[in-house]
Formats: C-alpha cells, sequence, structure tokens
C-alpha cells in the first residue's frame, strides 16, 4: 500500500513532504523502497490468506445520511416525521425507497439495504471503517485499530504485484489508517501532486526520477550503519517498477474509457475511478461524495445531492454486473450514523442520530434482493434484527476470505483481534 501526501501537509521538522515526493520518499521520510521492504518484513508466518480476489468498495457518505430521506422512509408517520420525500416501489416487491433515487430503484434485486444498524455518535469514519469509535482508537495502548482497506493490505503482504492493496480516494483519516500495522499498510491517495508520479510521462523522466531515488537511497546508506539498508537495490528497481508500471496509470486515466461510459459518470467520476481500480487488482477503494451534515435545509439538500449519489451508485453497480464482476466486489454505501426522525421546526434540518440507520451493500457472493431488519414506526430504533457496524465490517470480511478473529500483534507486543465484536448480519450470507 503506497501513501502520497498533498502539496499542504509539512513534518514537524518543517521538510515538506511534497519534496519527499520528488525524490521518490513517502510519509515519514520513507522511500518506495522502504515501504515495499516493511510490507515484506512485516508478513509474519501464518497470516490469513485470501481466499478469493474480492475487493471491497467502500462509499463514505461524510456527516451522516438521513435514514427516514433514503432508504427507510415512513409515510404513515406524522408529517414531522415522514418529512417531504415519497418512498417509491422498487423492482423487488414490498421493498420502497426515496423518490430521488429511481436508478436504484430499478436495480434493487442487485442491491440489499440493511435498516437496523446501531451507529456512534462521532462525527468520525473511523467506526465504519475500522469497527472500533474514534475515541477507542486515540486511546488505544499499542497503536489504533487498521483500517478495513489496511487489513486488506496486511493479508496480501506477500503478494507480488504492481498494484498497491488499498486506495483511498478521500484523502486520509482516521478511518483510513493501518494504526498498529504500521505505516506500510496506508492507502495510496490520489491527492495532490502525489498522483502525477503514476501518471505518464516521458522516458527521460522516469530516467530522472531513478536517479533522484538512487541518490537519495546512497545518502540514507551512508548515514545508516545498522545493515538495514542491505537489499536495498532489489527493492528500490521494484520500486521504479511500480511507480511506472502502466496498471494503475490505466486505471487511473479515465480517458481510456468510451465517452458514452465517461457521460453516464459525468459529475460522479470517483465511482468510474474506483470501477477502475478494483479491476486493476486494487483490494480496497474508498471514496466519498457530497456533504450529509443536514441540520438545516435537509430536504433542499437532499433534492440536490440524491440523484447524483444514485447515478454513482446505480452505474458503479451496473457496470460490475456488466463485467461478470458481482461476485468478486462488495459495495457499501453507508455514513457514521443517521439523522433524527423528527425533523427540527427552526431550519427544517435533521440532527445527528445514532440508535439506527440504514446502508446499502450490493455484490461480493452476498445475498442481495431484500431488506434486512426494520425501524420503529417512526424511524427512532430497530425495531427488529438489531445490528451493530461491527457485524456488517464482519460480514465483509468473511465474504470476502479473512477471518475477523485473526489477531496480529500491536505495537504493545499484544495480539489483537481485527475485530473484538464479531456476529454477522446472517441475512446477507
Amino acid at each position: 500500500m503506497l501513501t502520497f501526501w498533498g502539496s499542504k501537509q509539512k513534518s514537524c521538522d518543517g521538510v515538506s513532504r511534497r519534496n519527499f515526493l520528488q525524490v521518490g520518499a513517502f510519509g515519514a521520510g520513507l522511500t518506495l523502497a522502504d515501504v515495499l521492504r516493511a510490507r515484506a518484513a512485516s508478513q509474519a508466518p501464518g497470516a490469513p490468506a485470501r481466499s478469493t480476489p474480492k475487493s471491497v468498495i467502500m462509499v463514505y457518505l461524510p456527516g451522516g445520511p438521513s435514514h427516514m430521506d433514503m432508504y427507510d422512509l415512513k409515510p404513515d408517520a406524522p408529517v414531522e416525521f415522514r418529512g417531504e420525500f415519497r418512498p417509491i416501489a422498487t423492482n423487488v416487491p414490498g421493498i420502497q425507497i426515496s423518490e430521488h433515487m429511481p436508478m436504484q430503484a430499478r436495480m434493487m434485486d442487485k442491491l440489499s439495504i440493511v435498516r437496523s444498524l446501531v451507529a456512534n455518535d462521532e462525527h468520525s469514519d473511523s467506526y465504519v471503517m475500522t469497527g472500533y469509535t474514534e475515541n477507542t482508537n486515540r486511546t488505544a495502548t499499542g497503536g489504533q485499530h487498521p483500517s478495513i482497506g489496511s487489513v486488506i493490505s496486511r493479508t496480501r503482504a506477500g503478494a507480488s504485484t504492481d498494484v498497491p492493496p488499498f486506495v483511498s480516494l478521500r484523502g486520509m483519516s482516521m478511518g483510513t489508517e493501518p494504526g498498529f500495522l504500521g505505516i506500510s499498510h496506508r492507502p495510496f491517495t490520489a491527492e495532490g501532486p502525489g498522483i502525477q508520479n503514476l501518471r505518464p510521462g516521458t522516458a527521460d523522466r522516469m530516467g530522472d526520477r531513478r536517479d533522484l531515488l538512487g541518490r537519495f537511497d546512497t545518502v540514507r546508506r551512508e548515514i545508516d550503519g545498522t545493515g538495514t539498508m542491505r537489499g536495498m537495490d532489489a527493492f528500490a528497481s521494484r520500486a521504479f517498477d511500480m511507480i511506472s508500471s502502466g496498471t494503475v496509470r490505466q486505471a487511473l486515466d479515465l480517458k481510456q474509457e468510451d465517452p458514452r461510459t465517461r457521460d453516464r459518470y459525468k459529475g460522479v467520476e470517483q465511482f468510474l475511478t474506483a470501477r477502475r481500480l478494483v479491476e486493476a487488482g486494487v483490494g480496497c477503494v474508498t471514496l466519498s461524495t457530497g456533504g450529509w451534515d443536514t441540520h438545516s435545509g435537509n430536504f433542499t439538500t437532499l433534492k440536490r445531492q440524491l440523484p447524483v449519489l444514485d447515478r454513482g451508485v446505480a452505474n458503479l453497480i451496473q457496470d460490475l454486473h456488466d463485467r461478470g464482476m458481482q461476485d468478486d466486489v462488495i459495495t457499501v454505501v453507508w455514513g457514521e450514523f443517521g439523522r433524527t426522525p423528527k425533523v427540527n421546526s427552526t431550519d427544517a434540518g435533521r440532527d445527528h442520530w445514532s440508535p439506527v440507520m440504514s446502508a446499502l451493500v450490493a455484490g461480493g457472493g452476498l445475498k442481495m434482493g431484500q431488506a434486512v431488519g426494520s425501524s420503529s414506526a417512526r424511524g427512532e430504533y430497530p425495531k427488529d434484527r438489531p445490528y451493530k457496524v461491527p457485524h456488517l465490517l464482519s460480514t465483509i470480511y468473511q465474504a470476502i476470505g479473512i477471518d475477523p478473529a485473526h489477531t496480529f500483534t500491536n505495537g504493545a507486543g499484544r495480539p489483537m483481534y481485527i475485530l473484538d465484536d464479531r456476529a454477522t448480519v446472517n441475512e446477507l450470507l
């Protein structure tokens, strides 16, 4: 897993990480060769092997999307609860979703909704990406718990590939960090100038990069007297091969797509990029779209954002089916919590609501065409089949061939489970 930092970030010593990038270096002063060597060294005997080549696309809706206006409408509730939107029928009898998501409604047989998820009242993606709250992670002894993408990266550590196992199209956050798995399992991020390292370049420019990388590593050899730099040449060569490999460049170049496909994804290009990355072999891609913290103007905002999300999700899922990849990729769409069932009286908004939220799941060989669980008549609490966020993550891990009961050693030398709460959403399996 590769991490490219943006130009605005500075090290505590004042050295720009952009300058590191220009000589092939990464977060914490590591070269790409360092990252590769650390990854190889961290591959412990007995680490869980992926039984399938399945990938995960995590669509994160920052701010907390309103379950009441998307996947769990309550048309029979009082007006101050049901709000302005009408439910529409889907192609699965008995399942209705928002009128502003007609494309998903027409393909509900390819989707499943979990309507009874219990969330956590934190404005953070940590819970849905790691299975642990941000507060738990910040106070963790021996390092915070890793994100699902970092776990996938760790379990693929022994693979020989020119494709990074974990890509974040939305930058870095607590929820994308590798925690105690180490810096070599951070995501590749497409923000800032780092993306230019994977853009097409001339042979001369690539030659310059190889020379710069070599000179930087020579300096490190002169400084390092421990012998840990032995074998650096081989890793540096492989690092350069990864940078210059056409595989990731091709995936990031949307001009490779048919113009009609690009038109379908206009305004939601991240979904197309995610599809191309998993086609190229990336194990986990995270992306985000919109802002869902609708304390005011909830319905005005959602009228604008829901059709955009609908188009991105529907095009992605349909493309995966058209390419025969529906069982190889799990797509999850969710935020950190739901919104208050009762519309606030002052700003026509909905506030934070953690007792229940909804999530959309597709693919991965899971059971589709269903709504799992339900909430109360006013959308306030789970009515049946209450599941916690880690339970859905545990389900995803199992579906992609990773045992959530597997342990890794944290920074304090203590074995840590991938997830402590490992129950599953059985209806999906």
